[in-house]
C-alpha cells in the first residue's frame, strides 16, 4: 500500500515500508564486518588527439564554423600558389617567345656593337704602333749617337793590338783578320773586309799580320786566313783557315753570310735605317719593301 501525501507528511508507516533509520540499524546489527580498505579510483586514459586531416566530425556549431574557417584558409592558399605559378609561366613565356624579327633586330644590334669595337680597336692599335715606332726610332738614333763609326779597316800591330780591343766601346764587335801577305786567300779577306767596313761602318773591322801576333810558325803557315771575333773585350768567336769553306776566291757577300749566320753582325735594319723624310721631315724607319735605290730617304 502506499502513502499519500498526508501520511508522508504525518510520517505514518504502512506495510513494506522500510525507513532509512531501520536500514542503518539494520547494516549496524549484521553480523558480517565491513571492509576498512578505502576503494581506489579507476584509471581512465585521456582521449589520443590527432592531427587534423581535414575534416571533422564535430558537427556542432562551433566545429563547423572551424572547419569553414580551415576550408577558406587553405583554399586562399592553394589561390595564392597557383598565381605565383601562373606569373612565373608568364615572365618565362614573355623571355623565351620572341618574333623571328626580334631576333634579327638584336642580331644586328650585335654586329654593329662588333664593327665598332673593331673600329675602335684598330684606331687604338693604329695609335699605339705608331707611338711605339717613334719611339723605338729615337731609341736607335739615340744608340747610334753613342757608337763610334768607323767605315775602314785598321791596321793593328803587337803594341796596340790589345788596346785596340780591350778598350773599344763594350758596344762594339771587333772582327780581326790575322793574314799573312803570300796567301792569295788573305789578299781576298782583305779586300772583302773594306767592303763590309763601308756596309757596316759600326763594326770595327781591323787586320794583323801573323808574325805580329807571335803565333807559331805552323799557325801562320797552315791558320791563315783566320777571323777572330770579339766583344766587350772577349772572344766570342773565331773562324780558323776559313779558306777551307770559301777558296782562295770569294766574295764579301760569302763572308757576310757566315757572320750573319753565327749573330757576329749587328742587324742594319736597327742601326742604319733610322731615316728622315726629306719632304716632311718626318722620322721612320724602312721597311722591307722601301729598300730601293730610288728611295726619297737619307740617313740622317
Amino acid at each position: 500500500m502506499s502513502l499519500s501525501l498526508d501520511d508522508k507528511l504525518l510520517g505514518e508507516k504502512v506495510d513494506n515500508y522500510c525507513s532509512s533509520d531501520e536500514g542503518e540499524r539494520d547494516d549496524d546489527s549484521g553480523d558480517e564486518p565491513r571492509s576498512t580498505e578505502a576503494v581506489q579510483p579507476t584509471f581512465v586514459p585521456e582521449p589520443e588527439i590527432k592531427e587534423y586531416n581535414g575534416y571533422s566530425t564535430n558537427t556542432g556549431p562551433k566545429g563547423v564554423i572551424n572547419d569553414w574557417r580551415e576550408f577558406k584558409r587553405l583554399e586562399t592558399e592553394k589561390k595564392g600558389e597557383q598565381e605565383r605559378e601562373r606569373q612565373a609561366l608568364l615572365k618565362k613565356l614573355s623571355i623565351t617567345c620572341r618574333s623571328h624579327l626580334d631576333d634579327e633586330r638584336e642580331k644586328q644590334k650585335d654586329e654593329q656593337f662588333m664593327e665598332k669595337m673593331e673600329r675602335e680597336m684598330d684606331e687604338i692599335e693604329e695609335e699605339f704602333m705608331k707611338q711605339y715606332r717613334e719611339k723605338r726610332i729615337e731609341e736607335m738614333r739615340k744608340a747610334l749617337q753613342n757608337v763610334p763609326k768607323f767605315g775602314g779597316v785598321v791596321p793593328l800591330s803587337s803594341n796596340d793590338f790589345v788596346d785596340e780591343i780591350d778598350k773599344e766601346n763594350p758596344q762594339v764587335y771587333i772582327i780581326v783578320h790575322v793574314y799573312e801577305d803570300r796567301s792569295k786567300a788573305c789578299k781576298t779577306m782583305n779586300g772583302c773586309l773594306v767592303n763590309l767596313a763601308q756596309e757596316y761602318p759600326t763594326v770595327k773591322f781591323c787586320k794583323i799580320r801573323a808574325t805580329e801576333t807571335k803565333l807559331s810558325m805552323k799557325f801562320a803557315k797552315d791558320g791563315v786566313p783566320a777571323l777572330l771575333i770579339y766583344k766587350g773585350g772577349d772572344m766570342i768567336g773565331n773562324f780558323i783557315r776559313i779558306s777551307d769553306e770559301l777558296g782562295d776566291d770569294f766574295f764579301s757577300s760569302d763572308v757576310e753570310s757566315i757572320l750573319e749566320e753565327h749573330s757576329f753582325l749587328p742587324n742594319n735594319d736597327v742601326i742604319n735605317k733610322c731615316i728622315k723624310d726629306k719632304t716632311t721631315g718626318e722620322k721612320r724607319s724602312v721597311l722591307a719593301e722601301d729598300d730601293d735605290t730610288d728611295s726619297d730617304f737619307d740617313i740622317d
